[in-house]
């Protein structure tokens, strides 16, 4: 039997998996830094947080997540033509000593049974409305492309020097990073404006954490991005994780399998809410296992939340138990 680690492997890769990744199961994750742990993420009905880019985030009751505070008080960016008045990336001295206790837990990750995986968020797109609020954001591509397109450097360029500190203490076997670049339906900007924007800045980012012994990119956009898949390749993405049933994912797979690996097929919404059942459970993911798993490669079945968890308890641990049945089943 192959490993956590082997099995995706040899899913991603076009190999002879033994059974289908069962969503998160190989990915041993850390969210901690010296960075993280300085500017802590809310808490769930706790208070406000602010991130080391000054943007205050809540995470109220009843909802999925954090984000940002954006009424006028709290919008950091105020005016993207004058960015720099209000944009200051913060500080990443850090020293060895730092450094030095994240190491020893990193360390501690069985690499022959999972791949040891660094997280980060907010991505380059949501870090620019992150600063801006959403509305503004989308505006600026329209009416101040130049200074965004100045801002994103900016922050890309950051993230970079993130990069370089991570590779070096950590040595990450997977990079998962978050960035969602549309709705349940569209894009948020178009393909071509996709490629104007932000595929430079990505593929130098992706492109430093390949070449610095990262096997495996994992980005996360729970979306419609279909559109986006060639610009996704062209960076670097090993694993679109997080892909709608609205993405067409058979036609993904035809077009695009052996370029990259498409983890999702279950929409979160169907599955994670309150009436949620083990019935309701099980015909999802066996609908998904049958449309998007019959070459058992380049495709692992997972609900498209970002993380090995869901919003009410047993859900994910419902979606792994009927996952591994369709194994049973299938291989």
């Amino acid at each position: 039997m192959l490993t956590k680690r082997q099995n995706l492997m040899e899913t991603i890769r076009g190999g002879n998996p033994d059974r289908f990744v069962n969503q998160y199961e190989p990915f041993a994750i850390s969210f901690a830094t010296p960075y993280t742990v300085k500017y802590p993420q809310p808490t769930y009905g706790g208070e406000p947080t602010v991130d080391g880019w000054g943007v205050t985030k809540s995470w109220p009751v009843g909802t999925p997540g954090s984000f940002p505070v954006h009424d006028a008080e709290h919008i950091v960016c105020k005016d993207i033509e004058n960015w720099r008045d209000y944009v200051k990336a913060p500080s990443l001295d850090f020293t060895d000593e730092d450094w030095a206790p994240f190491v020893e837990e990193f360390n501690k990750i069985d690499r022959n049974e999972y791949l040891a995986t660094v997280f980060y968020a907010p991505g380059i797109f949501e870090q620019c409305h992150y600063l801006m609020e959403i509305t503004n954001c989308l505006e600026a591509f329209y009416t101040e492309p130049e200074a965004l397109k100045e801002m994103i450097d900016y922050i890309a360029d950051w993230e970079l020097e993130y990069a370089k500190q991570v590779c070096h203490y950590l040595k990450p076997d997977c990079l998962f990073h978050h960035d969602d670049w549309g709705s349940q339906i569209s894009t948020f900007i178009s393909p071509a404006m996709f490629e104007e924007f932000f595929l430079d800045a990505y593929k130098k980012v992706y492109g430093y954490y390949k070449e610095h012994g990262v096997e495996v990119i994992m980005h996360h956009s729970d979306s419609y991005a279909a559109t986006l898949v060639p610009y996704m390749i062209e960076m670097g993405i090993d694993i679109w994780q997080g892909v709608m049933r609205s993405n067409d994912i058979a036609a993904l797979q035809e077009k695009y399998a052996g370029q990259i690996t498409f983890m999702g097929g279950i929409d979160s919404a169907e599955v994670d809410f309150p009436g949620w059942t083990r019935e309701i459970v099980a015909a999802k993911v066996r609908q998904a296992c049958e449309e998007f798993g019959k070459n058992k490669t380049y495709w692992i079945p997972s609900a498209s939340q970002g993380l090995p968890l869901s919003n009410y308890p047993g859900v994910y641990e419902a979606l792994c138990e009927e996952i591994d049945n369709m194994s049973k089943e299938m291989f």
